[in-house]
């Protein structure tokens, strides 16, 4: 693996990463704000703000294709 191949794969690593951490800090701050005010906690915000997170695990289980596609285009 050279070197623009090992770069895309850090990146693929890296988003797939950040959406993971975007959707449990968004995650935890509906559930603190639901709690502070005294709300119920539903099924269906909680099944959208864990969209990200299904696609970062995706991401990182499709990382070393989605890096080699990322290489071959970047190379066109």
């Amino acid at each position: 693996m050279d070197a623009p191949e090992r770069g895309a794969l850090m990146l693929v690593r890296f988003v797939g990463l950040a959406l993971m951490g975007w959707a449990l800090a968004e995650f935890a701050l509906y559930f603190v704000v639901a709690r502070q005010k005294g709300l119920p906690i539903e099924i269906l915000p909680c099944l959208t703000k864990s969209l990200p997170l299904i696609a970062g695990v995706v991401v990182l289980i499709k990382a070393r294709a989605l890096a080699e596609w990322i290489s071959n285009i970047l190379d066109d």
